[in-house]
């Protein structure tokens, strides 16, 4: 009697695949649809943003970092001039540093709503897609409005933010906080407890706090685990710890909890915009800089909670107004990791699933 055996064969998804997220290629080996072996290829967006830094100034440096995550490009801004403030010991002004939350909580919001809107439409549900673009739209005038730009912000600098909010601009991000909340509880209607997206995603793509602390995983991924670690709380920075919010975590460690922890994630961030600007006082936006930046010699690193996690910056200077080296430990690029563990003996379509919700942003992957 003959044997019946399936052939195992090679697929390419990506990097033209809209579900990739970006210009990521996988070679799967499949067998049948079965998922036997994954290999991510990255380096098709790669601009050479740490080697391009060491023949700039520092404030030339800051349009860079919009380029990495360019879904939460404030973060990015963020993460750079705390870490070149803190070398030089300069002092942000109270009012900036009010801006610099709000505005970064409300990229993180920006940021969640495509990943919520794309991750649906990964899954094969257009409605949320259109609904998650809508709100993220208000955020993205708001931004420019205070900016003049609606991806790549380039808004805070070293001592401050570009410039002060304008008129009217603060009671606007008051409105739209009720608003949301009134979306988010539309989105949990329409989604959370939806039967077919439970199927796809309940007790899939799991793992656990070891095998994410083992891989260095960080932000939803590390806390859908129920591993509760944000740096806002944990090794709080800015005038975070002004703030009284929560952090969401996960129980099992799968696609749902991922998902749960991004929609918990967006009311916290409310919060804290909320709050931020009841208490914003008056005053300049500016501090005391020195015209040329020279970072002290020695090696720095600073970091902060992005909206994909850790998002670090390890400056190494020779007293000069440009670094001798800096690297940013991007937590795309440490998240994607885990990915062909996770992909190991899944099918094919809950390999799309398990993709959109590790969320990396191609940008920040290769750098």
């Amino acid at each position: 009697m003959a044997e019946l055996r399936s052939e195992e064969i090679l697929l390419n998804v990506g990097p033209q695949h809209p579900s990739t997220h970006g210009v990521l290629r996988l070679v799967v080996k499949l067998d049948g649809e079965i998922v036997r072996e994954a290999t991510p290829v990255i380096g098709y967006l790669h601009r050479g943003t740490e080697k391009l830094a060491e023949d700039l100034q520092y404030t030339q440096i800051i349009p860079y970092t919009d380029r990495m995550d360019y879904l939460a490009a404030m973060l990015n801004n963020h993460a750079l001039v705390n870490a070149v403030e803190q070398a030089m010991d300069i002092q942000v002004p109270e009012r900036a540093e009010y801006l610099r939350v709000i505005v970064a909580e409300l990229n993180r919001i920006a940021s969640h709503l495509l990943f919520l809107g794309a991750y649906l439409l990964d899954l094969g549900a257009m409605s949320p897609f259109l609904f998650a673009f809508h709100e993220r739209e208000r955020i993205c005038e708001m931004f420019n409005k205070i900016s003049g730009a609606r991806l790549t912000y380039n808004y805070m600098r070293v001592g401050g933010v570009k410039w002060d909010a304008p008129e009217g601009w603060l009671d606007e991000v008051r409105e739209y906080i009720p608003h949301f909340r009134e979306k988010l509880k539309l989105y949990h209607d329409l989604v959370t407890g939806n039967e077919v997206f439970l199927n796809r995603v309940k007790n899939v793509g799991v793992f656990d706090t070891e095998t994410a602390l083992n891989y260095g995983l960080s932000g939803i991924n590390l806390r859908s685990t129920g591993f509760k670690w944000d740096l806002r709380k944990n090794k709080p920075y800015s005038i975070y710890d002004r703030f009284d919010f929560d952090i969401p975590v996960g129980k099992n460690g799968d696609c749902f909890d991922r998902y749960m922890c991004h929609m918990l994630e967006m009311e916290e961030s409310l919060k804290i915009v909320e709050q931020a600007v009841e208490q914003i006082p008056s005053g300049p936006v500016m501090g005391k800089v020195p015209k040329i930046l020279r970072v002290p010699a020695g090696e720095y690193y600073y970091a902060v909670e992005a909206a994909k996690g850790e998002l670090g910056v390890y400056i190494v200077s020779e007293g000069k107004d440009k670094p001798y080296r800096l690297k940013f430990r991007r937590p795309s690029f440490v998240n994607l990791q885990l990915l062909p563990k996770l992909l190991e003996g899944q099918n094919v379509a809950n390999m799309i699933a398990i993709l959109g919700a590790v969320d990396i942003v191609l940008g920040e992957v290769d750098a």
